[in-house]
């Protein structure tokens, strides 16, 4: 875009200005007039509808087979149980759905951390409260189907498999995204008042981070767009991080997880570094990467490292301490 008078180009600047595990706020600009509502709206709308994600589908109780029963010997009937089981935050690492089994034969309460799940899957808030069981005399059995899936899926939709007979379908929510909000105020260039800065917040579920939120909405509308265009985009590359084989739950780690010294994490942060995955892949070309950062030196390197090892990250790597790329 361009200054209206002097002609000159006027480029916008995205920058985070706060970020944690499950909430982060950017601020986008200067923006030509207008265009503040036109870019916070398309893309809250996609963070909201389009990402991928997964969620309970189905479940399975013994003795259950509607979900006005009640549950023998639990303390909670069936439909609260399923909207206890909607709360609950999945990561999963596979493309087909999966399940999860739980089995109580004494008395007390069960929590996500009590789903026996297959290595897939990952749960992400497991302190979660199900349901409690108040007797031993009817073992308590339960099996949840957990999909992949994208936006809402109605538990009586019609694209939905067929189930089993005592299979119960729940409505699904598969993004991972809970809340998108942005704001549009006037931003001053120069002279010139009639500049937008766009500010957007965004909080997610902790399958994914708010900046790995933004990032796929704006290849979506890109992708959009160049259709319209007739641009023909080149198929992106696979993710590097997925052919080093670091798991997706240490390379979505936000780098606060190391616990660095405020030197250390500054110099990573201002060098666009915020992931575990990440440093890690710098770390792997060689420690020159890493001390090739404005500012970042030995001692922060020893640091990283010292913490990296800690946390058994570097086992997931090719490091060889003293090499250069």
């Amino acid at each position: 875009m361009f200054n209206s008078q002097e002609m000159q180009p006027v480029l916008p600047k995205i920058e985070c200005t706060v970020s944690t595990q499950k909430y982060a706020q950017f601020e986008i600009g200067p923006l030509e007039s207008g265009f503040g509502i036109t870019l916070g709206n398309a893309l809250r709308r996609v963070l909201l509808s389009a990402l991928p994600g997964a969620a309970v589908t189905s479940v399975r109780i013994n003795d259950v087979y509607h979900e006005y029963t009640p549950i023998p010997n639990a303390r909670e009937d069936t439909t609260q149980l399923i909207l206890n089981l909607k709360q609950l935050r999945v990561k999963l690492h596979s493309d087909e759905p999966v399940r999860a089994h739980v089995q109580a034969k004494a008395p007390g309460p069960i929590t996500a951390a009590d789903l026996n799940a297959p290595s897939e899957l990952e749960i992400i808030n497991p302190g979660l409260y199900l349901l409690t069981i108040d007797s031993a005399d009817t073992p308590f059995d339960m099996e949840i189907t957990i999909s992949p899936g994208k936006g809402y899926l109605p538990a009586e939709a019609d694209a939905r498999p067929k189930l089993a007979i005592g299979e119960l379908p729940i409505d699904a929510i598969f993004s991972p995204v809970r809340r998108v909000n942005y704001k549009v105020e006037p931003m001053r260039v120069g002279g010139h008042t009639d500049f937008d800065r766009l500010t957007l917040e965004i909080w997610c579920d902790g399958a994914t981070s708010p900046e790995a939120a933004l990032r796929y909405a704006a290849r979506t509308l890109v992708s959009l767009f160049s259709m319209v265009a007739g641009v023909e985009l080149a198929e992106e590359p696979p993710l590097e991080r997925e052919a080093s084989g670091i798991p997706n739950r240490i390379a979505d780690q936000p780098i606060e997880e190391l616990e660095l010294s405020m030197r250390a994490y500054n110099c990573l942060k201002r060098a666009g570094i915020t992931k575990v995955g990440e440093v890690l892949l710098k770390l792997e070309q060689g420690e020159n990467e890493i001390l090739a950062i404005r500012n970042f030196g030995q001692k922060s390197l020893d640091e990283l490292i010292e913490r990296l090892t800690e946390k058994e990250y570097l086992s997931f790597i090719d490091y060889v301490p003293g090499h250069s790329s």
